[in-house]
């Protein structure tokens, strides 16, 4: 997927998606190379996705790789007086470590991984900018961090400063959480069955019982 079809999608899937969210009022998208973190004008909200699946194709080696560590800015901006919002965002690039180039190339995203960042930017912006409840943010799959060892020295992100590569204190709460209910979960399997296994036993020895009975009353009767 060409650079300009990903831009293209996503600004596609943005208006449609705000034009549900809120169409009484105008918003664009603008994409931005320059955007830096932090660095907001007056009445500017930031926010941050830290853990977007890409894939990257370098232009020079045609090596390509799948990352889960791409990280994308947005700024956004709500006229409310006007009723015309602006968000411009950034997706930061990685460089090639194959070749060892010193050309930054950016990633492609399929649409359905476009639709899941376009739903949490669209979430953020009804909390900063509509003083709203936006809503439970998507965590994909995709979006944590994954189990090979994030390169920052290739990475446009940590070279600016943006430290992304480590789990975010949110996704650490929900897997802390699913170990705990799995515990729990596991805990009382055990306990069901260890009762099961007293029951079984119990009308085990009952039937037991009741076999040596009646065979032990037929000899009575044939002595």
């Amino acid at each position: 997927m060409s650079t300009s079809l990903t831009t293209c999608e996503w600004k596609k899937v943005f208006y449609e998606k705000m034009e549900v969210a809120k169409p009484a009022d105008s918003w664009e998208l603008i994409i931005d190379p320059n955007l830096k973190p932090n660095e907001l004008g007056p009445g500017w909200k930031q926010y941050l996705e830290q853990h977007a699946s890409g894939r990257f194709h370098c232009s020079w080696c045609w090596h390509t790789w799948q990352s889960a560590n791409v990280v994308i800015l947005f700024h956004m901006h709500l006229d409310r007086a006007q009723r015309v919002g602006s968000v411009r965002m950034r997706v930061f690039k990685q460089l090639c470590y194959q070749c060892g180039t010193s050309r930054l190339d950016e990633s492609s995203m399929l649409e359905e991984n476009i639709e899941g960042l376009v739903d949490n930017l669209i979430t953020s912006l009804r909390e900063q900018c509509y003083d709203e409840d936006g809503g439970q943010y998507r965590i994909h799959v995709a979006s944590r961090p994954d189990s090979g060892v994030h390169r920052s020295e290739f990475c446009e992100a940590c070279q600016e400063g943006i430290v992304h590569w480590k789990p975010s204190e949110k996704l650490l709460e929900e897997d802390a959480a699913y170990t705990d209910a799995s515990k729990r979960k596991g805990q009382a399997g055990f306990v069901y069955n260890f009762f099961s296994f007293r029951w079984c036993l119990f009308w085990g020895t009952l039937c037991l019982v009741i076999v040596y009975l009646q065979f032990f009353r037929g000899r009575s009767g044939f002595l």
